[in-house]
């Protein structure tokens, strides 16, 4: 596998890029008519991220990133992996096991803290950027999540190139089961919640995010019918009345609600096969073009801007194991069958690049005869 340490050099450089403003992932879940759960989510950032499709066969030995191995975890998968990472290094942002369990991990800053290194806790020992690939790694379910997910002490891993910050995240985590878990960590303890909306963004916590739904319970799908006033009739002047007052800012409160509404009210479809374009509909939502969100970085006289975009967008069918993804340069969808992956690795990391071309189809003469 290709050293973790690789993984730092894409906190320094997007340290550079004011990262802390400008990573606004959102996730999403829908459930099908047959049962198949199929989860959504973007990935923005300030910089390309260059990820690849990591696919991580089961018995592969895993370490901690923690610049001192001794210090750290290590383990042997006991599920294979397939997911995104971060700069084509052996680190999963996103991704599923091949029993159908999904983690996403999110950025979470201003909240995330962590445990200063305790040598009575070194064999248990784990750096932020390793938990959602050790979850995959060895449980199946959200219900084994459950029983499981404060048995590692996650660290501080200090970046000294970044004023000594570690990666800040929190994570989702879905089943085939149709299950939501989030895992947070609070005050230097993980913190889990029942996700029953199956809704993720970033900052604040999480159940504040769930708070703050109070707020928006007047919103309906439905049309506002007509309203007379003195004999004056009042109606809208066009569809999507009843969404009147739905947040459209790209804040993670925003989003949240937002995605919510969108998610809770989606139309289901038959089979989860049907409903993977469909999440694909749903997360257009929130992609961002080049130019609509930025940061302005002052250094003395000059100004720096960083436009944040969404750099993929991956939606992951649980029941029939595919994770399907597009990117910004490209929007056409490709998808990877996990068990088939999974199978042609054999007993190694493989890569599978995510980049691709925009491509314009010329139907000029395409005539239905």
């Amino acid at each position: 596998m290709k050293t973790q340490v690789s993984f730092f050099i894409l906190l320094v450089v997007a340290s550079i890029f004011a990262l802390p403003h400008t990573y606004a992932c959102t996730g999403l879940r829908l459930i099908a008519a047959d049962n198949g759960v199929v989860v959504g989510r973007t990935l923005e950032f300030g910089l390309d991220p260059q990820s690849e499709i990591l696919v991580l066969p089961a018995g592969s030995k895993i370490f901690s990133s923690l610049p001192d191995k001794s210090k750290g975890i290590s383990y042997t998968s006991k599920y294979g992996i397939v997911g995104a990472n971060g700069f084509g290094f052996d680190v999963h942002i996103d991704g599923i096991n091949d029993t159908g369990l999904y983690v996403g991990g999110f950025y979470f800053p201003g909240y995330a803290s962590y445990n200063q290194p305790d040598p009575q806790k070194y064999a248990v020992s784990m750096a932020a950027e390793d938990y959602g690939t050790w979850l995959l790694a060895n449980f199946s379910s959200v219900e084994e999540v459950k029983a499981n997910f404060d048995k590692v002490f996650l660290v501080e891993n200090p970046i000294e190139a970044i004023g000594g910050m570690s990666f800040p995240a929190h994570y989702i985590i879905h089943d085939r089961t149709g299950a939501c878990i989030v895992i947070e960590p609070l005050n230097k303890t993980l913190v889990i919640y029942d996700n029953p909306v199956g809704v993720f963004t970033n900052s604040p916590a999480f159940d504040w995010h769930m708070t703050n739904l109070n707020n928006y319970i007047n919103l309906s799908v439905v049309n506002v019918e007509p309203v007379d006033f003195n004999g004056t009739n009042f109606s809208a002047f066009g569809e999507g009345s009843g969404l009147h007052g739905l947040p459209g800012d790209g804040t993670p409160p925003s989003r949240f609600v937002r995605a919510t509404v969108y998610s809770q009210s989606a139309e289901q479809k038959e089979s989860a096969e049907e409903t993977v374009p469909q999440v694909f509909h749903l997360m257009n939502n929130f992609d961002i073009p080049v130019g609509s969100v930025r940061d302005v970085v002052k250094s003395g006289e000059e100004e720096t801007v960083i436009n944040e975009i969404t750099s993929w967008t991956t939606v992951i069918d649980l029941k029939n194991l595919t994770y399907s993804f597009k990117t910004y340069q490209g929007q056409n969808v490709l998808q990877v069958d996990v068990k088939k992956a999974l199978a042609e690795a054999k007993y190694e990391a493989q890569h599978i690049p995510m980049s691709s071309e925009f491509n314009i189809k010329d139907v000029s003469t395409d005539f239905v005869n």
